[in-house]
Order: structure tokens, then C-alpha cells, then sequence
């Protein structure tokens, strides 16, 4: 796997998100069309966290799903494509959380293209 890393500069110019729901900061590994791994920092200045929850403040899991969305979209950037095309994250199945994202913690995200559908 080649290894390649996206800025923030980069990303944005790659996403149409911006603050406060941009929710990558960095891709750190990147095999083009079929793999990646990203990252986001998660600080307490989250404007989530005033109301998810006041007195104990967690990422909200949907926000979490979209952080992913968000890294795949990457992937699917990754190559050459039309920047005139538009591409949306359909739907999930399954989604689990096995713990709870919190203030000062680091989300790892890996997406791998296994197939696309156009139309």
C-alpha cells in the first residue's frame, strides 16, 4: 500500500464541508481507489459537546457515521473523476459503536471501496 498523506489544504479543496462539520483533519495512508485511514482530533471545543451532553460531553454516534462519510468520500476523490459529479452517502446497515468518543480523543478511520453504483 502506498502511503500518502492529505492535509487539511487539501482536503478542502476535495470537500465541500466546512467548520463546524468538517470532520477530518488528515489522511494518513492512502492507496488510491481502494483504501484509506484518516483522522480527526477531537477537542472539547466541539461545539457538539454543549449539548451532547453539558455534564458529561460525547461525540454524537451519527457525527461519527459522517466522519467516515466524509473519509470516503476522500477515497472516492482519490482518483481522477469529474469534479462536476456528485456523489452521496446512501445509507448504512448495521452501524455499531463499541465505545464512546470523547474530549481529547483521536478517531481513526479506515474506509475500503468494495463497489459503486451509479444513477
Amino acid at each position: 500500500m502506498s502511503q500518502a498523506v492529505i492535509d487539511i489544504h487539501r482536503i478542502l479543496k476535495l470537500l465541500p464541508h466546512r467548520y463546524p462539520f468538517l470532520l477530518v483533519d488528515r489522511v494518513i495512508e492512502l492507496d488510491p481507489g481502494k483504501t484509506i485511514k484518516a483522522l480527526k482530533n477531537v477537542t472539547m471545543n466541539e461545539p457538539f459537546f454543549q449539548g451532547h451532553f453539558p455534564d458529561f460531553p460525547v461525540m454524537p454516534g451519527v457525527l461519527i457515521i459522517e466522519a467516515l462519510a466524509q473519509t470516503a468520500a476522500l477515497l472516492t476523490f482519490s482518483e481522477e473523476h469529474d469534479p462536476e459529479d456528485v456523489y452521496y452517502f446512501a445509507g448504512i446497515d448495521g452501524a455499531r459503536f463499541k465505545r464512546i468518543v470523547l474530549p481529547g480523543d483521536q478517531l481513526i478511520m479506515h474506509a475500503t471501496f468494495e463497489r459503486g453504483k451509479a444513477g
